[in-house]
């Protein structure tokens, strides 16, 4: 059977390498190295603003991971900014969120990496909260810099997520924001202070979205997952 074709967004920012100094389409090695780990082939997705382009590629893949990266713009789900929130990306908003309407229509396997889950809920029509900080008082779910917090997950029994990586785990995180609201989607997975880690459309479907990084755990039993549904999605084509 042939490997299935995963996608993954990307960051669009100003970079360096060699003698080079300008914008380039990037997305930390690990993305790729989890799905290749797991018996995929990687795709990367830069922002695409051509009309049409999103069915064009979801047309061509076996499944889709929308990764992690800056904050949505608030502007998407009808909200003021915090004074926290910033730097968000509209092309690279308008771009995930035409690959999600274009995954919604073809019942593509679909998993949200951190920024991803948040898209996701803003793409159903639901919110965001935009400073974690503000309602859990701590910063452990994103100390800064580089640094990710590990934070316990505890599951919801029976849910797909469960049966991906059992009733609790702790997890790689980095986000100051969180999924308020969710329309059509079921939460999965919470952190002792409440904040919603996981959620999961209800269904035969493979579209589940994660607050946290699986991409840097030893274990990606997430993208093994998306993997096995992606196979699964192209066998049935």
């Amino acid at each position: 059977m042939t490997a299935p074709l995963i996608g993954l967004t990307t960051y669009r920012e100003d970079a360096a390498w060699g003698v080079w100094h300008q914008r380039a389409d990037l997305l930390p090695t690990q993305y790729a190295e989890a799905v290749v780990a797991c018996g995929g082939v990687p795709v990367l997705l830069p922002p695409v603003a051509e009309p049409g382009a999103a069915d064009t590629v979801v047309a061509r893949l076996d499944g889709l991971v929308v990764c992690g990266g800056a904050d949505v713009d608030p502007a998407s789900y009808g909200a003021e900014a915090h004074p926290r929130t910033a730097g968000w990306r509209p092309d690279r908003d308008r771009w995930e969120l035409a690959l999600l309407d274009a995954a919604d229509a073809t019942g593509l396997p679909v998993l949200g990496v951190c920024r991803g889950m948040q898209v996701m809920a803003v793409h159903s029509g639901g919110a965001l909260e935009q400073h974690v900080p503000d309602v859990v008082d701590h910063e452990q779910h994103s100390p800064g810099g580089d640094e990710f917090g590990v934070i316990a997950v505890t599951t919801v029994t029976g849910s797909r997520l469960a049966g991906l990586v059992g009733d609790r785990l702790s997890v790689n995180c980095h986000h100051h924001q969180s999924v308020a609201t969710h329309p059509g989607y079921d939460e999965v997975a919470h952190a002792a202070d409440g904040t919603l880690e996981a959620m999961e459309l209800p269904g035969e479907r493979f579209c589940l979205g994660v607050q946290w990084h699986p991409e840097t755990a030893a274990d990606v039993g997430l993208l093994a997952g998306l993997v096995r549904a992606a196979a699964s999605y192209a066998a049935s084509r």
